[in-house]
């Protein structure tokens, strides 16, 4: 990368709360979001040069688009400032991100506040899981006639490792494990006060029902309202933020690496373009390549943790030969060997994920990229991975159609 983007912090809202019920509209949210994360970062509104917004389904949940316009409308230095809102479905945040690290980098603008928010909790969660259906992938097209459309088509993920290696569904509920487990560390957890049994990951249809195909009640993420705000800024604006802090710039985080593709709207589509190859995505393993490349890194011996994407079991199982902590196929032998689990070799998802902090979908692209920060800066508290200084994200779209990831580091 030219011109270093370097991450100033933020604030995470705390997932386990349902908006609605607490009488909090998203704007609410929105605004109590960007001030809160004024003060963790200690910086003004009036800091601000561009803003963007990553969100995907305010207009179903909310009745209401157009959220760049809350920036404007949260206090008054932000009258006239330019704000964008962006939507990728589960990675719209990472996109907000990307594009106000473009502004960054083209000189446009020395400071950007990217948030990521979503109201999901204020609906019955039949009409969530339409809500959040249809729209990210190929509607019309595909999953018409199932209950629940995601949870089937991770289940499909499932069934095609299953079909190329073999996958048993104790290396799945290994996974959803973990991550409940990383969750109970987590203040802002969804799940962190949840209680389960043994039986809560097994093949249990009362404790852990199906619910599509492959996947269980465990194996899945959660519906949340959440919102995350992390300030992105120049090297200029790094060091003037440095030296009124008093602090080095060397101990201020910026975006190392980051990698961005886009496959095809249809899942068959992105299987079929992976059949013959090492990968079952290989443009998922692209976009991690991407960042390597970027950061100057050879691999993910070079990390210290990751954050993915785990809005299923499957999703991370994919993630994590994808990153190369195993070879194509053989993701089980990472959670066999505790290699992805806090003090293993690299530990994934040490907030809780998706499945146990929670996911709010337009926000969680943005929460990663501040996970990252927090982890690098030692300030991830309970859930801090010893001696951090190079983390990675993978957030994706819809069925891994639009996939970002970003390496944070010292």
């Amino acid at each position: 990368m030219s011109e270093r983007v370097y991450v100033l912090g933020g604030y995470q809202t705390d997932f386990s709360q349902n908006w609605a019920r607490n009488g909090v509209e998203i704007f609410d949210a929105f605004r109590d979001t960007v001030h809160s994360a004024f003060d963790t970062a200690s910086l003004e509104p009036e800091d601000v040069e561009v803003a963007h917004v990553g969100n995907f389904a305010a207009e179903l949940f909310c009745q209401q688009g157009h959220l760049g316009g809350f920036f404007a409308a949260l206090h008054p230095a932000f009258s006239g400032l330019p704000a964008s809102r962006h939507e990728a479905a589960c990675a719209s945040g990472s996109i907000a991100a990307l594009s106000a690290a473009a502004d960054i980098e083209a000189g446009r603008y020395g400071l950007a506040a990217v948030v990521g928010v979503e109201q999901m909790r204020n609906v019955p969660g039949q009409q969530a899981a339409e809500f959040i259906g249809a729209p990210a992938m190929w509607s019309g097209h595909e999953c018409t006639d199932v209950e629940f459309p995601w949870p089937h088509m991770f289940s499909e993920l499932a069934i095609e490792y299953d079909k190329r290696y073999g996958l048993k569904q104790e290396h799945l509920a290994g996974i959803a494990k973990i991550n409940f487990a990383n969750a109970k560390r987590n203040p802002n957890s969804q799940t962190r006060k949840w209680v389960f049994t043994e039986e809560s990951f097994e093949e249990d249809d009362e404790a852990n029902p199906v619910i599509e195909g492959r996947m269980r009640k465990q194996d899945c993420g959660q519906i949340t309202d959440g919102a995350a705000c992390v300030f992105l800024a120049s090297a200029e604006k790094a060091r003037e933020y440095a030296k009124r802090r008093g602090i080095a710039i060397d101990d201020i985080p910026y975006i190392k690496g980051w990698g961005h593709r886009t496959a095809p709207i249809g899942y068959d589509q992105k299987i079929a373009e992976g059949r013959g190859t090492d990968y079952v995505f290989p443009h998922v393993r692209g976009t991690i390549t991407d960042a390597f490349a970027r950061a100057g890194i050879e691999g993910v011996d070079a990390l210290d943790g990751i954050e993915t994407h785990d809005c299923f079991t499957s999703t991370e199982y994919m993630a994590i030969d994808h990153f190369g902590i195993t070879a194509p196929g053989e993701s089980w032998k990472a959670v066999e060997a505790g290699d992805i689990e806090m003090g293993g070799r690299i530990p994934v998802n040490a907030s809780g994920g998706l499945i146990g902090l929670g996911h709010p979908v337009g926000a969680t692209g943005a929460r990663m990229l501040l996970d990252c920060y927090k982890q690098v800066t030692g300030k991830a508290g309970d859930y801090q991975i010893e001696g951090a200084s190079n983390v990675g994200t993978l957030p994706i779209g819809g069925s891994a159609t639009t996939t970002v990831s970003f390496i944070v580091g010292i």
